[in-house]
């Protein structure tokens, strides 16, 4: 049983080392742990410190790509690697080493397929209250969009099994944080939150530049995979609210016409609600077509993970009961 922890890095030369040195050497239950280092296009010694240090892997990206492209390739190269299991930890030594082992605990004991690392943001200290509340109310936001229970949905400090790492393709260029999150939640896989520790700040976040991006961007991220994962539901939701309000106008102009008032001073009302009709049938039908297009990237998702993790064993290979 090997455990890979991929690293992804942009110009970490003065916090890697710190990173590696508290990272486990051995644990109970893994026949061999190593590091993969993924250089996001430094422009520093990143890569030098890596090799002196001795890390395993290293994967480079020729100019910086981002978090999530960066998370994306340590997730391929780990599974090339002949990972059993993925732990994925930040370079700015956020996070405390000693924490992978109850990390990788439930995927060992079968519990889970995806350990996520939960810092009790509400109570770390280094948070102003509005980013406390923040990420509290982004956490609720996906647990919704998800359908499972998370406390902390922008914890990048996480555990994989093989087979939820073969399943997980991040397309977004953000963050890999909420998508893989909303994506376990559509596929049913069991995710596991652990408490974990978190060590002194070492720099600003470069992820967050100011709190209204951040706002922006996890609404955009949130809203754009919720609706590519229950395409129907946000449809039929959005149709729905149209015809309801096309219904109300129509009842109103009736009821003014019944009163005796006639058309004159409701005509406004009835092409209102005919639009709204019309438009809201219209939603309707285009949330048909877009749970059509999801089950087609289903079908696709499925033929994706099947050649990532290789032909399957045949008959002779299973041992008889």
């Amino acid at each position: 049983m090997k455990l890979i922890i991929q690293i992804p890095c942009y110009n970490e030369e003065a916090t890697l080392p710190q990173t590696l040195r508290d990272l486990p050497a051995a644990l109970s239950g893994l026949d061999a742990i190593e590091i993969l280092v993924v250089d996001d296009g430094s422009a520093d010694r990143t890569v030098q410190v890596a090799q002196a240090l001795g890390v395993h892997h290293i994967v480079r990206h020729t100019r910086n790509r981002g978090l999530a492209a960066a998370f994306q390739t340590g997730l391929d190269a780990a599974l090339a690697a002949g990972a059993d299991i993925i732990v994925n930890t930040d370079a700015d030594n956020q996070y405390d080493g000693a924490d992978i082992a109850a990390l990788v605990a439930p995927i060992l004991a079968g519990r889970a397929d995806i350990v996520v690392g939960d810092r009790g943001v509400a109570a770390l200290a280094h948070f102003s209250p509005i980013k406390r509340f923040l990420q509290a109310l982004g956490s609720a936001v996906v647990q919704r969009a998800a359908g499972i229970p998370i406390p902390d949905a922008t914890s990048g400090f996480r555990a994989f099994s093989r087979d939820a790492a073969l399943h997980l393709t991040v397309l977004s260029d953000y963050t890999y944080t909420l998508e893989t999150l909303i994506q376990a939640g559509a596929r049913r896989m069991a995710v596991v939150f652990v408490p974990i520790r978190t060590n002194a700040q070492t720099r600003k976040s470069r992820l967050i530049r100011s709190t209204p991006s951040f706002i922006a961007l996890s609404a955009v991220t949130i809203l754009r995979f919720y609706t590519m994962y229950q395409p129907l539901r946000v449809f039929l939701t959005l149709g729905g609210a149209l015809l309801g309000g096309a219904l109300f106008l129509g009842l109103r102009f009736l009821y003014f016409y019944w009163l005796g008032g006639g058309a004159a001073g409701h005509i406004q009302s009835l092409i209102l609600a005919a639009i709204l009709a019309i438009v809201g049938f219209q939603v309707g039908l285009i949330g048909l077509v877009a749970e059509l297009v999801r089950m087609n990237r289903k079908l696709l998702e499925e033929m994706v993970y099947r050649a990532r993790r290789g032909p399957p064993c045949s008959l002779e290979d299973v041992s008889p009961l």
